[in-house]
């Protein structure tokens, strides 16, 4: 069963993330569609860092999917698309989704971060 149309985005007003979707707090947008944003992190841990995030707010990719599975698709979609236009196809990149306290979540509107530009390292570091 197809999920109804979306006139207006939810936002939360106390978000970061909605207030970067909503135009509240500059960003550095690398890609925008109707309904994902992706923009620049401000403290990269790699020499290209973009995050991509849904513009309609959900708290992590767990509540996405369980919502919205075509969401979820198009906010795949728009990190692969990121990370062709970022040049990281050819020697690889890392796309990562921080889900909870454990998960090392600090902003609760779910994102994907695409990491590369160069080598990462262990995925998990001890």
């Amino acid at each position: 069963m197809p999920y109804p149309s979306r006139p207006t985005i939810a936002l939360v007003t106390d978000c970061l993330f909605c207030r970067i979707v909503a135009g509240d707090i500059p960003a550095t947008v690398v890609r925008e569609t109707d309904t994902t944003l992706a923009f620049r992190d401000i403290a990269p841990k790699a020499a290209v860092h973009v995050l991509v995030v849904t513009k309609e707010h959900f708290v992590d990719i767990a509540a996405l999917a369980q919502a919205d599975p075509e969401l979820t698709g198009q906010l795949m979609e728009t990190a692969a698309i990121v990370a062709e236009t970022e040049g990281l196809l050819a020697d690889g990149f890392r796309t990562i989704f921080n889900t909870g306290v454990y998960g090392g979540q600090e902003v609760d509107h779910v994102h994907a971060h695409v990491l590369g530009g160069e080598p990462l390292g262990p995925m998990v570091c001890k």
